[in-house]
């Protein structure tokens, strides 16, 4: 069903490529304008871009298997990454045709007709733009937010060149103007797709979560220990919308297992409540024991425990 799926606003980005590629391709081809080209390019890896995420978000969607037991988030990594790939080779090739009708600048025609189509297309980018960005924080989806900004990056982009052209119209002379502006657009698509591949690569290799975040676990931790308890060991990673965490918990040996137990199902149930989709592990340790500290530990058993029962 994708009544309430991130795969419906994917859905979206790949109808809104479609129709912005056609609009600008025609607006290309009745002006003969390399920076209206660059633009219709950028809608070519739009189109890619919508299709692989909507690929990853059918995959990371999958429940976890007994092959994938963390699930299958991380395939929005990858679709975020080949995005980010796609956009600095779509930039490569604008800045290429641009540099070719540096030298070789040609008066361009019917430039209001493709303005007028240039406008449209922006226009129904940004409208889906931020309809994606609103599921995208309501899924917590960095591949929905990959699209979304990307579609952005293309809405102002297309804006400059708008505003650009519209010199050249009025003043022919000007028509240097054309690849100059179509290389500034290739440079900042750079940064998009290089930010893109951050993110990615971020995601792939396990980063933290962010400080906020950590901020937030470890008060709601310290909220049910109080001053008798404590914790150690925070790891964090990210797989997708899923966020995983895990800590060593230290509270007085003679805790009972069910008070134990009971404890960690609150410091969970407040963690959750304050970061969706979170996966939590909690090692319950003994506060009065050294290797809870130093993780010292022989087969599993407190090498301190072995030696006071000698």
């Amino acid at each position: 069903m994708l009544t309430d799926s991130p795969r419906r606003y994917a859905i979206y980005s790949i109808l809104a490529s479609i129709m912005t590629l056609a609009l600008k391709f025609g607006a290309w081809e009745m002006t003969d304008s390399v920076g209206l080209l660059s633009d219709a390019t950028e809608s070519v890896v739009n189109l890619t871009a919508g299709v692989l995420a909507l690929t990853a978000l059918t995959i990371s969607m999958r429940p976890a298997d007994s092959d994938h037991t963390y699930g299958h988030g991380k395939a929005e990594y990858f679709s975020s990454g080949i995005e980010g790939v796609l956009i600095i080779l779509a930039a490569c090739a604008i800045a290429y045709a641009a540099t070719r009708r540096f030298f070789h600048p040609q008066v361009l025609g019917n430039l209001a007709p493709g303005l007028l189509l240039a406008i449209i297309s922006s226009a129904i980018n940004f409208a889906t733009a931020k309809v994606m960005l609103k599921a995208a924080k309501r899924f917590d989806s960095i591949t929905l937010e990959a699209d979304a900004k990307h579609l952005l990056t293309d809405v102002w982009t297309s804006a400059g060149l708008v505003a650009g052209l519209s010199i050249i119209l009025v003043m022919p002379e000007w028509k240097i103007l054309d690849p100059i502006i179509a290389i500034i657009m290739a440079i900042n698509i750079v940064f998009t797709g290089a930010g893109l591949l951050k993110r990615s690569v971020g995601g792939l290799m396990d980063d933290s979560l962010p400080p906020e975040e950590l901020e937030i676990i470890a008060n709601s931790i310290r909220s049910y220990t109080g001053k008798d308890s404590t914790f150690h060991g925070l790891r964090t990673r990210k797989s997708g919308s899923r966020r995983f965490i895990d800590f060593h918990l230290l509270i007085p040996g003679k805790t009972s297992v069910m008070a134990s137990h009971d404890l960690c199902g609150l410091i969970e149930e407040l963690i959750k409540s304050k970061l969706d989709r979170a996966k939590i592990t909690i090692h319950v340790e003994p506060i009065e024991c050294e290797s809870s500290y130093d993780g010292k530990q022989i087969g599993g058993i407190c090498e301190a425990c072995i030696e006071r029962k000698k």
